[in-house]
């Protein structure tokens, strides 16, 4: 078997030369992460789930015309994406206050937000993914004008399409974190969704309950994270509703 040649590891995922020029093979892994990496842990079948979860919302997004990088799933854990330029940039968009922004605003987790809010944040591991503004990134040339445009406009889409993909399985979307990408076709360049959708990229709580339903399980020691992102596949209809929880828990990393 000819051995494929990697092109970029991150810390859950593993992108790998493509069968055919301006492509690229996505791997998802069972490793995690958390506060820089600090916290790590490997979670059997996480990689699984997120290629699954990911495969469908981005499906059900290039249905309604937002163009992403997915082209189609390989296996359990591998999908064949377009080749793009990343827009070193993490979009958040924040729906109801969690995570950073309540401890950044004082703001009580939980509340919801007086309109939906979108964050930008450098994609820098040595910095810490600092928070900047509209003006740095034209500033440092990061994106153009038009670029972010594109980008708003996308994200606005994707929040209101995926809000109510959730709503309908019984979950909230209380934030998510979103990356872009040019792609190239000849001459002509368009803004992409690219990276993925997951569990791991979202805050995704039980619409009753406020139970957890993603990576915060992992970073505040809740337990049973393939659990959880098992209950937001069958609540999306990607799972059987009598298929068991796949891992049998973290296994820590030292």
């Amino acid at each position: 078997m000819k051995r494929r040649r990697t092109i970029y590891e991150g810390k859950a995922k593993i992108l790998y030369e493509g069968p055919e020029p301006g492509t690229l093979i996505q791997y998802f892994k069972d490793d995690t992460t958390a506060f820089d990496a600090k916290k790590r842990a490997v979670i059997e079948g996480k990689g699984v789930l997120n290629n699954r979860i990911s495969e469908y919302l981005m499906t059900q997004l290039n249905a309604i015309g937002i163009p992403t990088h997915f082209v189609r799933r390989l296996n359990m854990r591998e999908q064949l994406i377009k080749e793009v330029e990343i827009i070193p940039l993490e979009v958040v968009v924040r729906n109801v206050a969690a995570g950073s922004l309540s401890t950044r605003l004082g703001i009580e987790e939980g509340q919801p937000l007086p309109r939906s809010i979108i964050e930008y944040y450098y994609k820098s591991d040595q910095l810490h993914d600092p928070w900047v503004s509209e003006e740095h990134i034209t500033a440092f040339g990061w994106a153009s004008p038009q670029d972010l445009d594109d980008v708003v406009n996308l994200t606005i889409r994707i929040n209101d399409f995926l809000s109510g993909l959730f709503l309908g399985a019984g979950i909230k979307l209380v934030d998510f974190k979103i990356e872009f990408g040019r792609l190239w076709e000849n001459d002509y360049m368009r803004i992409v969704l690219a990276d993925e959708i997951s569990p791991d990229s979202c805050r995704l709580w039980d619409l009753q309950t406020n139970e957890k339903l993603d990576k915060d399980r992992f970073r505040r020691d809740l337990g049973g994270v393939a659990e959880a992102y098992s209950e937001v596949a069958r609540r999306l209809g990607i799972l059987p509703e009598s298929t068991p929880p796949s891992g049998g828990g973290p296994v820590l990393v030292k």
